[in-house]
């Protein structure tokens, strides 16, 4: 089978593959001549390479066309992942400051026609309870951020209400540290037993639930171990919160074994992924769970399987093989 490295990095399908080889020959030269020889308009021609433009693999500057190299390209897309996990945090870390501002300005504010933010800044009380309740009471699919909460008293209390919202036909997702694998296996397997779809990554910095489309729950400000948290029932918010989850979810990796009773992750993905972030030795064995030595072992089998001398290039290979 041929080896399509821009199909491994982004899913592009088999067609869009065969057509970058054959505009990577004429990067550099006349877009209108590229297109004579693929026997096509030049208005077809754009309209074909559309993915690759979309993705900057293809760019165009009047008639000149410019095709980036396979390791250019995925590069590229690495850049620029990393980019928008770092924006999307730092945005709802801006977000989670800027709600309880928004909430105070209320009637008070010198604003025609405003109302006040839905949601509101608490401390105490029992918000397990609380939330077991919202969970029964409210729509909705739930995703969690769980950096520490097999921890606590409400665990099982939590389990019960996750089990109840599968059973209604409810999706509920869960990312976890992946030191979770090591501390508390049992836990992760019986929240797969009873239908929680669990993902990890390397660090998890804070808790967060959604509920549906019509709550969420932050702690104030982001992080764990605090008593004062921020409720948010404003559609907008919960719908920006809910696209951070989904960010998270997709950069986090599975762990199908929890479905047979093993708490085994993909650590092949998951030391890449902290590669790509410029995670040092000591914070990666922090963040997975295993010794130093573990991991400096693991790091070079990785970069010996990939035939790399870098991390950088490990990153760019494991790319283009679609590891990431």
């Amino acid at each position: 089978m041929p080896r399509r490295p821009l199909s491994s990095a982004f899913g592009l399908p088999g067609p869009v593959e065969e057509l970058y080889r054959q505009v990577l020959s004429g990067s550099g030269g006349s877009f209108e001549v590229l297109a004579r020889s693929l026997f096509v308009t030049p208005d077809e021609l754009r309209s074909r390479v559309g993915p690759l433009l979309e993705l900057d693999i293809v760019r165009l500057e009047g008639d000149r066309v410019t095709v980036a190299s396979p390791v250019e390209a995925v590069s590229r897309y690495v850049a620029a992942q990393a980019v928008t996990m770092s924006e999307a945090g730092a945005d709802l870390a801006r977000l989670a400051e800027a709600i309880p501002m928004l909430a105070d300005m209320g009637a008070d504010a010198p604003l025609l026609d405003s109302t006040a933010i839905d949601g509101e800044v608490t401390t105490g009380g029992d918000i397990a309870g609380a939330i077991v309740r919202w969970i029964n009471d409210s729509p909705g699919d739930l995703c969690f951020l769980r950096p520490d909460q097999w921890r606590l008293p409400s665990e099982s209390e939590m389990a019960l209400a996750v089990n109840r919202a599968v059973q209604q036909g409810r999706r509920v997702r869960a990312i976890y540290p992946a030191r979770a694998l090591q501390e508390a296996p049992a836990i992760l397997i019986g929240r797969a037993a009873i239908g929680e779809q669990i993902r990890v990554l390397p660090e998890v910095t804070t808790r967060l639930l959604v509920i549906g489309t019509s709550r969420a729950l932050l702690p104030d400000p982001l992080g764990v171990g605090n008593d004062r948290r921020v409720a948010i029932r404003q559609p907008s918010i919960v719908q920006v919160v809910t696209s951070y989850f989904d960010l998270l979810w997709d950069r986090a990796t599975a762990v199908p074994t929890l479905d047979r009773g093993e708490a085994r992750p993909d650590l092949r993905r998951l030391l890449l992924a902290q590669l790509a972030d410029g995670a040092k030795d000591e914070q990666i064995a922090r963040n997975l769970g295993l010794s130093l030595r573990t991991v400096r072992r693991r790091i070079a089998a990785l970069m010996d399987d990939l035939g790399v001398d870098t991390r950088f290039q490990a990153g760019v290979e494991a790319a283009r093989r679609g590891w990431l």
